[in-house]
Parts: C-alpha cells; structure tokens; sequence
C-alpha cells in the first residue's frame, strides 16, 4: 500500500509563511507528477501547485508569486513554501500525487488525509 503523510500546517498571521511536507511511503515504483489541492469551506477542492518528474511546475493563478512546490524524488517527498500568506489562503491542504507501485502497474492517484492551515483575517 501507498501512504502520503503531510506535515506543516497551523495557524500563521497574514503575511507570514508557511512550509508544508508531503512525504510517500510504501511499495512505490516511480511517481509520476505531485501536487498540492486545498480544500476551503463551503468551496470545491482546488490545484494550488503541481510539479512532474521531470521538475515542470504549475500554479493557480491566486498563489503565483507567493507560492512555490519542490520535489525531493530520492526522498519521495515534495514541499509546498508558502509565503505572504492571506486570509483567502485558509483552507485544507491535501498532497497528492500519481503513483505507480510497479512496472507493470498503471498510475493511481493518492491523497495524504490533509492539513489545515488558517490565515486570520
């Protein structure tokens, strides 16, 4: 089994940072591309970063400037910096990722359970 753990959400004044950790653990073959989604109250579940293999990254345009995913793929673990963070940016953090477990497998999307992280206003 795949198992995706974050760490790194609290509560941070605006315009502070934040550093938040997803690491994968598991029978892992290769991962293909990780992400960071979150979630805020009564609104759907958002792409805040993502970033492939090959180290290519994507932004929403709410985080671009303020915001940077990096990926450590020896250590399986990828890391979303936040900074000069908002009131707007409070929400659940989820990490996740496209994994495949072999070499025969196809790839599979896994979700960690997901970290708060509140900007109060």
């Amino acid at each position: 089994q795949v198992q995706l753990m974050e760490s790194g959400g609290g509560l941070v004044q605006p315009g502070g940072s934040l550093r938040l950790s997803c690491a994968a653990s598991g029978s892992i073959f290769r991962i293909n591309a990780m992400a960071w989604h979150r979630q805020a109250p009564g609104k759907e579940r958002e792409l805040v970063a993502a970033i492939t293999g090959g180290g290519a990254t994507n932004y929403a345009d709410s985080v671009k400037g303020r915001f940077a995913i990096s990926a450590d793929n020896a250590k399986k673990t990828w890391i979303l910096q936040m900074n000069s963070l908002k009131p707007e940016d409070t929400a659940v953090y989820y990490c996740n990722a496209g994994i495949r477990q072999s070499w025969s497998d196809y790839t599979r999307p896994y979700w960690g359970q997901g970290t708060q992280v509140t900007v109060p206003s």
